[in-house]
C-alpha cells in the first residue's frame, strides 16, 4: 500500500506524542509505525452503527486524513448504537455531527466529509485519494459497488456487516491473489428478502465491536503487521460468545471487473431507491381513517405469514414483501384498489416503506402507515 503523497510529515507534534505515547511504546508501532498512521488515509462509507465507532477509533489511532460519505440525518432511534452522535445533534447530518465531534476528540485528524448517496457515478473519483476503504454501509447494493470500485482501482477494503448479535467481518482486496465480496456472495439475495436492521433488530454493541475490528484490520494494513482477514471471515456471536473463523477461496473469474456500467442497474435495485419520496401516515390518522372508511380502504400487510398468522388487522390483505412484484399480486392490487385508498403495513414501519416504492413503481398509489402494527397497538392499548 502506497502511503498518500498529500499527508506529507517527517515528525510528531508534542501534542501527538503524548496523545500517542501508548503506541509509542509498542514495539509493533513505534515512532515508525505512528507515523505511518498519520500519513494514511481512510474513508468509511457510512456514518450509522458500524461507522460510528470505526470512526472514533481512526481518529483515536492518528489516522491523518479520514473520509466520511453519509447523507443521512441522525434520528433518535440511531442513538442506541450509532454513539459518534448525541442527543443534540438529532436532525443533523450526519457528516458534520461525525466531523465535529471527531474535531473535539482529535484536532490532528484531517476530515473530509461529502454529503452524497455512493452510486456507480460518483465512488471511482471519491475513493481514489485514500489508502484504505472501510464499508459500515447497510444494504447489499452499496456493499457490491463499493467492492467491485475497489477491485477497478486496486484499493484494499473492510468488510463489515451485523445484525442482532451477529456480526461478520473480513478484508477484500488486499493483494492480487486476495478474494472479494463476490467470493463470499457470488450472488446477492433477493432484494426485498433482505433482513434490516430496522425490522429486525441489533443490539448496539455488536456494531460497536464490528467496526472497531476493522479498524484493527485497518491499521494492521497500514503497519504490514499482525495477521491479516485475508482469505478469511470471522463471524461473531455475542449472544453465544461463539467465534468462527472460515477460510475464503479467490476465483479469477470474480476479479475481471473492468467498469461498473455492467452493473449499474443491480446496484440501484438493491439500494431499494432510498431517494424516492413516497406518502406515510402516522397511526392515528390511520386509525381513525380505519374506523370512519373501513369499506373504503385496502390494506396490504406486508409482513410474512408467520407473523401474518399470529396477528393481524381486520379486513387487512397479506401479501409479504417478497412476493409483491410478482404480476398476479400487482394485478389483483390494481383490481382491489379501485375506488379505495391503499395503505401497506408491516411490524415497525419499514417494510411498508419498501412495499409503497415497489407500488410506486408499478404507479399504484399507497401510503406506508409509520410505526406499523406496533404503534397501531400502542393507541388501541392507551
Amino acid at each position: 500500500m502506497e502511503i498518500s503523497a498529500d499527508i506529507k510529515s517527517d515528525f510528531l507534534t508534542v501534542d501527538e506524542q503524548e496523545r500517542y505515547r501508548k503506541h509509542l511504546t509498542l514495539e509493533e508501532i513505534g515512532i515508525t509505525g505512528q507515523l505511518k498512521l498519520k500519513k494514511s488515509s481512510v474513508v468509511c462509507i457510512g456514518a450509522g452503527g458500524l461507522g460510528s465507532s470505526a470512526l472514533l477509533y481512526l481518529a483515536a489511532a492518528g489516522i491523518g486524513k479520514i473520509g466520511i460519505v453519509d447523507n443521512d440525518q441522525v434520528e433518535k432511534s440511531n442513538l442506541q448504537r450509532q454513539i459518534i452522535h448525541e442527543t443534540n445533534t438529532i436532525g443533523n447530518l450526519k457528516i458534520d455531527s461525525a466531523r465535529e465531534r471527531i474535531k473535539r476528540f482529535n484536532p490532528n485528524t484531517k476530515i473530509k466529509t461529502y454529503q452524497e448517496r455512493i452510486n456507480s457515478d460518483n465512488i471511482l473519483e471519491i475513493i481514489r485519494e485514500f489508502d484504505v476503504v472501510c464499508d459500515c454501509s447497510d444494504n447489499f447494493g452499496t456493499r457490491y459497488l463499493i467492492n467491485d470500485a475497489c477491485l477497478i482501482l486496486n484499493k484494499s477494503l473492510v468488510f463489515g456487516s451485523v445484525q442482532g448479535f451477529e456480526g461478520q467481518i473480513s478484508v477484500f482486496n488486499l493483494n492480487k491473489n486476495s478474494p472479494n465480496l463476490r467470493d463470499l456472495l457470488p450472488e446477492s439475495p433477493s432484494k426485498n428478502n433482505i433482513p434490516s436492521c430496522e425490522d429486525f433488530g441489533v443490539i448496539g454493541v455488536t456494531t460497536g465491536l464490528i467496526g472497531v475490528l476493522q479498524v484493527n484490520e485497518i491499521v494492521k494494513i497500514i503497519l504490514k503487521k499482525g495477521k491479516i482477514l485475508d482469505g478469511k471471515i470471522m463471524i461473531f456471536n455475542l449472544l453465544t460468545m461463539n467465534i468462527k473463523k472460515l477460510n475464503l477461496k479467490a476465483e479469477k473469474s470474480n476479479k475481471k471487473i473492468r467498469n461498473l456500467t455492467q452493473f449499474k442497474n443491480f446496484y440501484k435495485d438493491f439500494q431499494c431507491s432510498e431517494n424516492v419520496e413516497i406518502k406515510k401516515i402516522n397511526a392515528n390518522e390511520f386509525n381513525s381513517l380505519y374506523k370512519a372508511k373501513f369499506n373504503k380502504i385496502l390494506l396490504i400487510d406486508v409482513r410474512e405469514d408467520d407473523e401474518f398468522n399470529k396477528f393481524s388487522l381486520k379486513g387487512s390483505i397479506s401479501i409479504p414483501l417478497n412476493n409483491l412484484e410478482k404480476k398476479s399480486q400487482l394485478d389483483f392490487i390494481k383490481k382491489e384498489s379501485l375506488g379505495k385508498e391503499v395503505f401497506t403495513l408491516c411490524q415497525l414501519g419499514k417494510r411498508s416503506e419498501k412495499a409503497s416504492k415497489i407500488l410506486m413503481q408499478f404507479k399504484i398509489p399507497s401510503k406506508s402507515i409509520e410505526g406499523g402494527i406496533e404503534r397501531i397497538n400502542q393507541i388501541k392499548i392507551k
